[in-house]
């Protein structure tokens, strides 16, 4: 079989002649040192070690342009019809190289200077003082510490989504109608969300939820303004609109399990609470942890909720670290920090769905 594969591979490259294969290594060599020569000493100019350099970013972005489409032409020349199979490829990968690891590459070099809008000095290189400053800085650490919180509330969330799906495969009348219901605070943007509900019903004077706290002998309801009632309130909206997610991907899962296990279970004797626990939440615990992985890494993000809501307040009690990077830029102009806590961030956010992953993976093949 491997010779077999060899013997094609081997035919494959005596369709392409050595001058043109030499040619399109030259021209993948050639482009990828001008491009590189190019973005050094546009690097070197924007932090001001040379004079030379593009007034902006333009002619590197052109550069890169041209550059992918040299790859793309030397893979050819080399290649033959394997180079042209990997045109369907290239694409993908200049596209992420663009979009993904350009941006985060770019951020970094963001992140250690000192580049605040409103100062009519611009940008200018200020080494590791971003990084000093965000680990002496207790807002962060304030915001880092509500994350905890709200990621924390992950999991009363997915045993609520978990009750709901099983409610919803179950043979109840109305089961479609209650489908869609369940269903509809996902459909709502967050932003909506966070001025139907945090500013119009949780409204401190008028609103009619407090209203109705005050009816029912709350003298003060004030939801938004003490520190750990808002941090609860925040949390109990994002749950509001999370929850159908978690629940259509365990309610789906449940209906992938197999009704003759379930029924085999009920003729040996087994109660409802046995069958579930013994059996249904066994096999549904690939798609529990899936669900619980991505609800965590959205929940990692959250921002526009709290942002429109309580702007962190009060003072930083509901904050996230999304929303405190939003007010870095948008309150105080200040790029280059926003920028350096929001890479630190990134890099916690991978550390921790890495070793969330692992964690998961083990637990499965340990159960399985």
């Amino acid at each position: 079989m491997s010779s077999t594969a060899s013997t094609g591979r081997d035919a494959v490259t005596g369709l392409v002649s050595s001058q043109r294969q030499a040619l399109g290594a030259w021209l993948v060599r050639g482009a990828s040192a001008v491009f590189a020569v190019e973005v050094l000493v546009q690097l070197l100019y924007a932090t001001g070690l040379t004079t030379v350099g593009f007034p902006n970013w333009l002619p590197v972005l052109i550069g890169f342009a041209l550059w992918g489409a040299a790859l793309c032409t030397g893979n050819i020349f080399r290649h033959g019809e394997a180079g042209w199979r990997a045109l369907f490829v290239l694409p993908a990968v200049l596209f992420t190289l663009a979009l993904v690891i350009f941006p985060t590459v770019f951020g970094l070099f963001i992140a250690f200077s000192d580049w605040n809008l409103q100062s009519a000095g611009g940008r200018t290189f200020n080494g590791l003082d971003n990084l000093k400053q965000l680990i002496f800085d207790d807002r962060v650490w304030n915001a880092l510490g509500n994350m905890v919180f709200y990621v924390a509330t992950v999991l009363v969330q997915y045993a609520i989504a978990f009750g709901l799906a099983l409610l919803l495969n179950a043979d109840i009348r109305g089961r479609k109608f209650f489908r869609v219901a369940f269903l509809l605070p996902f459909m709502l943007s967050p932003v909506a969300v966070s001025w139907m509900i945090g500013k119009s019903m949780l409204e401190y004077r008028f609103g009619p939820v407090t209203n109705l706290l005050r009816f029912f002998g709350w003298e003060n309801p004030s939801l938004l303004t003490t520190p750990w009632l808002a941090k609860a309130t925040l949390a109990a909206m994002d749950a509001w609109v999370w929850i159908p997610f978690m629940m259509i991907l365990l309610l789906a899962g449940l209906q992938a399990l197999s009704k003759e296990v379930q029924e085999a279970a009920k003729v040996d004797g087994a109660t409802p609470w046995q069958g579930f626990w013994q059996i249904s939440f066994p096999l549904m615990l690939p798609v529990s942890i899936t669900t619980i992985v991505l609800r965590t890494i959205f929940q990692l993000k959250l921002a526009d909720i709290v942002i429109n809501t309580t702007s962190g307040g009060p003072g930083g009690a509901t904050d996230t670290v999304s929303s405190f990077i939003f007010r870095e830029y948008k309150d105080r102009s200040n790029v280059g920090y926003g920028t350096m806590v929001a890479e630190v961030y990134l890099i916690l956010i991978i550390i921790f769905i890495s070793l969330l992953l692992r964690f998961t993976s083990r637990y499965m093949q340990k159960h399985a």
